[in-house]
Formats: structure tokens, C-alpha cells, sequence
């Protein structure tokens, strides 16, 4: 009998592997690592449904936190969006619930991990490569990836077996987390189709325009509309406020890491509003080289966590980098939500750089004379101006 923690969502993936494997006779764990997607009342369907697939244990364990101050809290801090458009709502989750799998392994003197990811897609990478890094001497198992399982398959076995739940295939598949919600539909298997509005989990209940105040320390969000939360308890209320505006919606297209490209739906109003909230404050409180470094470092930081390196030492380099541009970035931005769309309007900051003492933009010059910025000129166009002159072709 083989001792096997099973990465389990409830879905119909990880309910084959727990039924499969438990009816060859192994003591399977049933671990679900919430990150931010369940209810109570869908973590006790969840709970019911793996006891009757045979778990000899089922768990879920509270990661939100966690996965806040391991992932969160540098994505925005980075501003990371993959593309230019994704805030990584997936991809991060998978890197926590990896590491998370592994450290309850270990405790529990396990001898497999298994989890029900396809051979068509990055989570067997993700999570493949961070076992094998922390947990080398834990052999891994993937019933649906080894044996090309279809969903009839599952589906039959399931029935063979005296599981008869309703596995009717959505048209619609949602992973929904703190940072975020995927959608996956026929549509996004195409490089034309749009996802239509039904395709997200969330309605529109508010067409006023709404005005509020997001308020940052050190680059971490404390406060919504003044009012002080820790920072999972903020991104929760914006969630709140951007889904009955429907904002955030869009669809991504990338490189996944087995080589081929990718479509995914998204509403991660959240996320955008506070990643772009943040990014506006730094932009008046950062140098402008602070800025351009970090944006170096971002995106390279975002496709390591997207193709799960999380465990890479230069991801604690960047965030140690990270951490120490942040300093400066407190203060507050002010926001305006409206039906599918906001505005960011302003920010006020003590670390503000946009200091009238110095000077107003276009219009007058306190600290510097006109002499000064003349030769400032001259000077700076020398490297230029010595090119131009030694590669003068009617010269030569």
C-alpha cells in the first residue's frame, strides 16, 4: 500500500485519480489548497465527494495568506502582467498549491504525489518540476497524463464504479482565486472567437459610476476608501466592487511552456485596477531609472512564476530587489469604476516628485537658469554630434 497525496480540486480529473487509486488498494490523501476560489459550502461538497471516492483522508488548507505574502504581494509590486495583459491569476495559484502539496507530504512520511494534470497543458510542469526540486525522493503519479485519458473515460470508469454524480461537461470551464478567474471555452480554442458575455462568472449590477480611494504603504495596499484592512481583506473588496462593473475581462494569448501558443479568458478586475493603481503611484514616487530596472526585471520575474522556476534563487534576488524599491511608494490613488471599464485620476503622495519647488512641466523653471540648460544641451548632444560628423557621407 502506497501512502499518496493527491492534489485535489474536486473536479473530475483529480475525482478519477482519487477513485482509481484508492480502489487499487493505496491510503490517498485528498489535499485541496485554497487559494482563494471555494466557499464553505463548496469546500463541504468537495469534503463529501472525496470521502465517497475512497479518500482515506481529505483536507483543504487556507493558502490565501501565503499565497499573498509569497506571489501577491511581488506581483504587484512588479506590476507583472504576462504580455502586457495577464496578472498570472492561474500560474501563481499552481506554484503555491505545488509547494504547499509538497510540505504536507513531507510531514505525513509520503511515498507518491499524484495530481490529474494532461500532458497537453503547463500545470504538469508546474507542479512536476516543483515536487521533483522539493521532494526528489517522492515518486510522482499522473493517471490522466500516462494513459491519455478522454473525459468519457473518466466519465465510464466513474460509472463502472458506482459513482454516478453529474459530470456533464460546462460549456464553460472557471478557475476563480484571489487573483483572479480564468475562463476556458470552444471560443479561446480559436484564434478569432471572442468569449461572449455569459462566458464570466460575473453580471453587472452597478451602471453609477463609483469613485474610490485605493491607499498603498510601502507598496502593499492597507486601506479602501480610508478604511484599513490587511492587504488580502483590500484585493477582496476590490474584487467586490469590479465584479458588478463586470471590469477586468479580456482574453490572453501566450507561449505556454510546452511550446505552443495559448488562449485563456480572464475577469480579474482586482488585480488590474490595483496593478495599475500601484504602477500610477510609482511612476510619481520612483526615479526614473528605479522605474526602468524594475520594468527589466518584471517581466523576466512573471515568466519564471508563469513557467513555475519559482524555486530558482534569482526569484528571491529579484524580490529582495523588489522589496527595497518600495520604500518610497505610500500614498493614496483615486479611482473611478464604471460599467467594463475605470479611471485612474490622481494620487496623493509626501513622496510625490512632481515638486513645484523645482519646477512645473512646459511652463516654468525654478532651480535652473537658461544658461544652464543650454550647456545641459550642448553637452548631452556631443556623443551624437561626433557621430554625425565623423560619418558624414558628403564629407567623405
Amino acid at each position: 500500500m502506497k501512502k499518496i497525496i493527491l492534489a485535489y480540486s474536486g473536479g473530475l480529473d483529480t475525482s478519477y485519480c482519487l477513485k482509481k487509486l484508492s480502489s487499487e488498494g493505496h491510503e490517498v490523501h485528498a489535499i485541496n489548497i485554497n487559494t482563494g476560489g471555494f466557499t464553505k459550502n463548496e469546500l463541504k461538497t468537495m469534503e463529501d465527494k472525496a470521502y465517497m471516492m475512497g479518500a482515506f483522508i481529505f483536507k483543504s488548507i487556507d493558502a490565501v495568506d501565503i499565497y499573498y505574502n509569497k506571489i501577491i504581494k511581488y506581483l504587484i509590486f512588479g506590476n507583472v502582467l504576462r504580455n502586457n495583459t495577464y496578472p498570472l491569476s492561474v500560474s501563481s495559484e499552481r506554484v503555491i498549491q505545488a509547494v504547499e502539496i509538497v510540505k504536507y507530504a513531507k510531514k505525513n512520511n509520503a511515498t507518491h504525489i499524484a495530481h490529474g494534470s494532461t500532458g497537453a497543458g503547463n500545470d504538469q510542469v508546474r507542479f512536476d518540476s516543483i515536487f521533483q526540486i522539493m521532494a526528489p525522493e517522492i515518486q510522482i503519479l499522473t493517471p490522466i497524463r500516462d494513459n491519455s485519458l478522454s473525459r468519457e473515460e473518466e466519465i465510464n470508469y466513474l460509472n463502472e464504479n458506482g459513482i454516478n454524480l453529474e459530470w456533464t461537461k460546462a460549456k464553460y470551464s472557471i478557475n476563480k482565486g484571489l487573483w483572479g478567474t480564468s475562463v476556458g471555452g470552444d471560443e479561446t480554442l480559436t484564434s478569432k472567437n471572442s468569449l461572449p458575455s455569459e462566458a464570466y462568472p460575473s453580471k453587472l449590477s452597478k451602471k453609477e459610476n463609483e469613485n474610490i480611494t485605493l491607499s498603498f504603504s510601502k507598496g502593499e495596499l492597507v486601506a479602501v476608501n480610508n478604511k484599513r484592512n490587511s492587504p488580502v481583506q483590500c484585493i477582496k473588496i476590490i474584487n467586490s466592487l469590479c465584479e458588478k462593473y463586470c471590469i477586468g475581462r479580456d482574453i490572453h494569448v501566450g507561449d505556454t511552456i510546452i511550446g505552443i501558443k495559448g488562449r485563456v479568458g480572464f475577469e480579474a478586475g482586482g488585480p488590474i485596477v490595483i496593478l495599475k493603481s500601484h504602477h500610477l503611484l510609482e511612476k510619481h514616487v520612483l526615479t526614473k531609472w528605479q522605474q526602468f530596472q524594475k520594468d527589466q526585471l518584471s517581466n523576466f520575474y512573471g515568466m519564471q512564476i508563469h513557467e513555475g522556476n519559482y524555486l530558482d534563487p534569482v526569484i528571491r534576488d529579484i524580490e529582495s530587489f523588489f522589496n527595497s524599491s518600495q520604500s518610497k511608494v505610500t500614498g493614496d490613488v483615486f479611482v473611478t469604476l464604471s460599467p467594463y471599464r475605470f479611471q485612474l485620476n490622481g494620487i496623493e503622495s509626501k513622496n510625490d516628485l512632481m515638486n513645484l519647488d523645482f519646477g512645473s512641466y512646459g511652463e516654468q523653471n525654478n532651480k535652473w537658469s537658461a544658461q544652464d540648460a543650454k550647456g545641459f544641451i550642448k553637452i548631452s548632444s556631443n556623443q551624437n554630434k561626433i557621430y554625425q560628423y565623423v560619418n558624414n557621407e558628403e564629407k567623405n
